[in-house]
């Protein structure tokens, strides 16, 4: 399918898109499922990396998980410069559909790392388990097990158990919403807000950005479709799917934190992440919702110096400073 002439992509991000896509245009399947994580492992960071050179203090803490499954790993990343205590948390869920990506990934960690030394903020980065050898619910019960425990260690982690923002990108976002609505019905920490990154939230994987894209945005229906199929198995697409698994699927959208959701006009994810929005709204919350013209999936992250991503991670930035202001 060729690019839609009404959805151009932004020429700013022109390269980075022909080169991702390069890796992404043949279809997602379990044969190339071993390749896809192998080329995850290449690109771990080494503890230097994650340090940028000294200016952060990382941790990693193996900690129980509440559903009694092996134990949820959270890294720690503190800005050197920060305040010794009382400082606000990010809580960052990573990106990569649900069946890979990890959460030391520096391509999805760096825009949150500058956040957290901008704002002295610690930055708290969960590693969940990876579908499909682990279906849902594992991997909210590990990011849900992972939120309790920086809470109820916010003492010695020299954190503000009032002032943790939950984050996360695609798979991350969606796990994000779904954690944020989680904590209100179950209990847990109050979140100031949840930062919702080109959100995966839909199992359904057939609005119609999700049909006008395909074959062209970098995560396409393959892709999408791929990673929703290896979290739900055979429940995909049907009646019993928890708002847990697909935020989307929520009826109640009621007290939930603010939310800022952003998401490009040019990906398959738009049309999920515009309703999740409205959704909010019509419930009565809070939500900021930014459509970036030309922006496909990612795009930010791709290309992190176009002008239309610095244009995102500003707007971001200007929501976490008045979400933590008002905090």
């Amino acid at each position: 399918m060729a690019i839609p002439p009404s959805l151009p992509f932004d020429a700013g991000l022109l390269d980075g898109y022909h080169a991702l896509r390069g890796t992404t245009a043949e279809p997602m399947s379990m044969e190339r499922l071993p390749q896809i994580r192998a080329e995850d492992a290449a690109e771990l960071p080494t503890l230097d990396e994650l340090r940028r050179g000294g200016r952060f203090e990382v941790t990693s803490y193996q900690i129980p998980a509440e559903s009694g499954d092996p134990e949820v790993t959270l890294l720690v990343c503190t800005p050197v410069s920060a305040p010794a205590a009382a400082r606000p948390a990010i809580y960052f869920t990573h990106g990569g559909g649900y069946f890979s990506g990890d959460h030391r990934h520096l391509f999805f960690l760096d825009p949150m790392l500058d956040d957290a030394e901008h704002f002295g903020a610690s930055v708290i980065s969960v590693g969940y388990r990876l579908a499909p050898e682990h279906p849902y619910p594992a991997q909210i019960d590990d990011v849900y097990s992972g939120l309790l425990w920086t809470a109820d260690h916010a003492a010695e982690l020299g954190l503000d158990p009032e002032r943790i923002v939950a984050a996360g990108t695609s798979a991350g976002g969606g796990l994000t919403a779904a954690l944020a609505s989680m904590v209100r019905d179950k209990g847990g920490p109050r979140l100031l807000g949840q930062l919702l990154m080109c959100p995966m939230l839909d199992d359904g994987n057939d609005s119609d950005s999700a049909l006008q894209m395909d074959g062209a945005d970098v995560w396409d229906r393959s892709w999408n479709g791929f990673g929703w199929q290896a979290m739900l198995g055979s429940a995909r697409g049907g009646p019993d799917v928890s708002p847990y698994a697909a935020p989307a699927r929520a009826t109640d959208l009621s007290g939930l934190p603010p939310a800022f959701i952003d998401v490009g006009s040019a990906e398959t994810l738009r049309d999920e992440a515009v309703a999740y929005a409205d959704k909010i709204w019509r419930a009565g919350g809070s939500a900021e919702l930014h459509v970036w013209p030309g922006g496909y999936h990612a795009f930010d992250l791709v290309v992190p110096d176009a002008a239309l991503s610095r244009a995102a991670r500003a707007a971001r930035r200007s929501w976490l400073e008045r979400v933590l202001a008002a905090g």
